[in-house]
Order: structure tokens, then C-alpha cells, then sequence
């Protein structure tokens, strides 16, 4: 059995790199149940990607992308400026300024403001499962952030 299991390990192994990149959005998909940090920029309206580039938390209810932001970070401001195409780059490089996306699996999806009361709290709930350690600290200023005014909530819906 085990060299059978390797045999299948090796073909799929194969297959998959025959695979342009282009139709491979479930590594991504994949990525995206197992990384702590996406980048993500939104696209312009002239079709090229915005010199901001961001690395964010973010959480999923079901195969949507939750980010919480500043309201007046670019982030928050592009959907409000229609520029809701955005392309997400799923895995942890570091600092942006110096990472190469290119390594990382990609997925383009349409950005929308939450403000849906009830997923508002069940992303909340996600993000502190996702990020417990850090949530002692982080789930109330984002809750305050939310309540005030002061973050956004976007919901990036995966395109197909």
C-alpha cells in the first residue's frame, strides 16, 4: 500500500504542475483555510493593480473574505470609490514593501462594505478563533473600531 500512496502522491504531483496557474484558483481557495495573512491591492480603474499593496489579517464566512480597516485607509475608501475588483495574494512573505507576490497563489475577488450587524459579529467571532492570541488586544479595538465608526468591515466575495 505505501508504494501504491507514492505512486499517486508522485502522479498528482505531476498533474498538478501541468496545470497552468491561471485555473489553479483552488490552491488559493486552499491557501486561504490555512494562511494567517493575505495581501491584497485593489485594481484601478484603468484595469492596472494600485501601487498599495497591504498585508491583513483577515477571517472567512464561508467563501467570503472578511478584512477589518481603518475607515479612511485606502482599503475602505476604493469600494466606496466603485474600484471593488480586488486581487488577494494568499500566504505570509512579511513586510509588503519588500515581498514577492509572484510566489503566492492569487485570487481575484469584488470588495463590498459589511454592515450587516449579525456578520459583523460571526466574522468577529472568526477572527478571534483565527487569531486568539492576539485577540485579547485586537477584538475589542476592532468592536470599538467598528462601533465608532473609526474601522470598516469589507467582505471580499471570491470571483470564479
Amino acid at each position: 500500500m505505501q508504494r501504491r500512496a507514492f505512486l499517486q502522491a508522485g502522479l498528482a504531483s505531476v498533474t498538478l504542475a501541468a496545470i497552468p496557474a491561471s485555473l489553479r484558483a483552488s490552491e488559493a481557495n486552499i491557501a486561504l483555510l490555512e494562511s494567517n495573512l493575505i495581501y491584497l491591492s485593489p485594481y484601478q480603474s484603468d484595469g492596472s493593480l494600485s501601487g498599495c499593496q497591504a498585508e491583513v489579517w483577515y477571517a472567512m464566512l464561508g467563501a467570503d473574505v472578511f478584512v477589518v480597516t481603518a475607515s479612511e485607509s485606502w482599503r475602505a475608501q476604493a469600494p466606496l470609490k466603485g474600484l471593488t475588483r480586488t486581487k488577494l495574494w494568499v500566504g505570509d512573505l512579511g513586510i509588503w514593501k519588500s515581498a514577492d507576490y509572484e510566489s503566492l497563489p492569487t485570487v481575484v475577488a469584488e470588495a463590498r462594505i459589511e454592515t450587516d450587524e449579525k456578520v459583523l459579529e460571526l466574522a468577529l467571532q472568526q477572527f478571534g478563533y483565527k487569531y486568539s492570541r492576539e485577540w485579547g488586544k485586537w477584538g475589542p479595538r476592532f468592536s470599538r473600531g467598528l462601533a465608532d465608526g473609526s474601522r470598516t468591515m469589507l467582505r471580499y466575495r471570491l470571483s470564479a
